[in-house]
């Protein structure tokens, strides 16, 4: 994962530029949806001008356009839904910070979008305009993401979508997006059980990278989900006509699993700063006990040097009364033996005494 994941203009570029991109990791599709209280339609459109009649029809109508987006496509959506420029230029530019902006009638929304796949963690901008009676969301992935709200669209006997104002599919879109999260989260949970496994059994220097991977992985996704935490409060703070009194509701459950999500990742980095002090008493205990028996070795053969290095020196001499008579024994090779036995035992038989063995 990239320390610096944000997309922009080169410094002095005009406001509102929309700079085209060299190719894209995901292909480009345009699925629309058009509703009301009796049917529902869906389309895959060819080119962002197919949108056209829709326009005209007393209708709700949901534009999600999968995969990397054109300067081109994201021109003529503007200039059929006067989205604004600015507005326009954030969706190319990826790696915004969450907000909600409004102009005139019109809301625009970024969302954080959490994706981890082979332990690696990508945040997905996901950009959404709200007008009185349309919806516009730019997804770079090339899946569908939202093919669960599509199924609940589809249901015969589900008339929320159909009873309501295009703010009930604005919150069904946030709620799936911050929803993300948790599993997320819950693969973030398992790893910490494997790594608490592996401090309690024989840390290594690959479980230190994983903690600090972990650890940096637990910082980006809570820099980028605390605005967004924030930017959910302040749209319920607010008293945007695009948001009906009955809708509100539901931003409030948004909000409630952002503040959730939040402290679930405070939570985790408390738990990866605490795995960090974890290893480095486990490195500094191991290194001591292994210091410890080093010790031993070396205590238990200090004496038993001493031993053989008085008798090593082979002062003999048969008239001096400072020979070392030893020498001359018969059994003085075997009583030698015999003493550092005993002096070993004895070291050992003190050392587990004082608790020390």
């Amino acid at each position: 994962m990239s320390y610096f994941s944000k997309q922009y203009h080169t410094p002095g570029t005009a406001p509102g530029t929309l700079v085209p991109k060299t190719g894209g990791p995901a292909p480009l599709s345009i699925l629309l949806m058009d509703y009301t209280p009796d049917q529902v339609e869906e389309h895959q459109l060819a080119s962002a001008a197919d949108c056209t009649p829709f326009l005209e029809r007393d209708t709700r109508t949901w534009i999600q356009v999968n995969g990397q987006v054109d300067a081109a496509t994201l021109r003529h959506l503007g200039e059929l839904f006067d989205l604004h420029d600015l507005a326009l230029e954030d969706v190319l530019n990826s790696g915004q910070r969450p907000k909600m902006e409004l102009y005139d009638e019109q809301m625009f929304v970024t969302l954080a979008l959490p994706v981890y796949e082979d332990h690696k963690l990508n945040m997905i901008q996901i950009s959404l305009f709200v007008g009185t009676n349309y919806l516009i969301c730019f997804c770079p992935l090339d899946v569908d993401l939202f093919e669960p709200v599509r199924k609940r669209m589809r249901a015969p006997n589900n008339k929320r979508f159909a009873n309501r104002q295009i703010d009930y599919l604005l919150y069904a879109l946030m709620d799936l997006v911050i929803d993300e999260g948790f599993p997320v989260l819950e693969a973030f949970g398992d790893q910490f059980e494997h790594l608490e496994e592996q401090l309690l059994e024989r840390p290594s220097q690959q479980t230190l990278s994983d903690i600090h991977d972990l650890k940096r992985e637990l910082l980006v996704m809570r820099r980028t989900l605390w605005p967004q935490r924030e930017m959910v409060g302040s749209l319920l703070r607010s008293d945007e006509a695009l948001i009906s009194a009955d809708t509100f509701v539901y931003f409030r459950d948004c909000h409630d699993h952002s503040v959730q999500i939040i402290e679930l990742l405070e939570s985790y980095r408390d738990m990866a700063t605490g795995m960090l002090d974890i290893y480095l008493s486990s490195v500094t205990n191991r290194t001591n006990e292994t210091m410890r028996v080093l010790t031993m070795i070396a205590t238990l053969f200090i004496p038993l040097t001493f031993i053989v290095g008085i008798y090593g020196m082979n002062f003999e001499h048969a008239n001096s009364p400072w020979a070392m008579p030893e020498l001359g024994w018969y059994y003085g090779y075997p009583l030698v033996w015999g003493l550092m036995v005993v002096v070993t035992v004895g070291l050992v038989w003190f050392f587990k005494k004082r608790h020390w063995l």
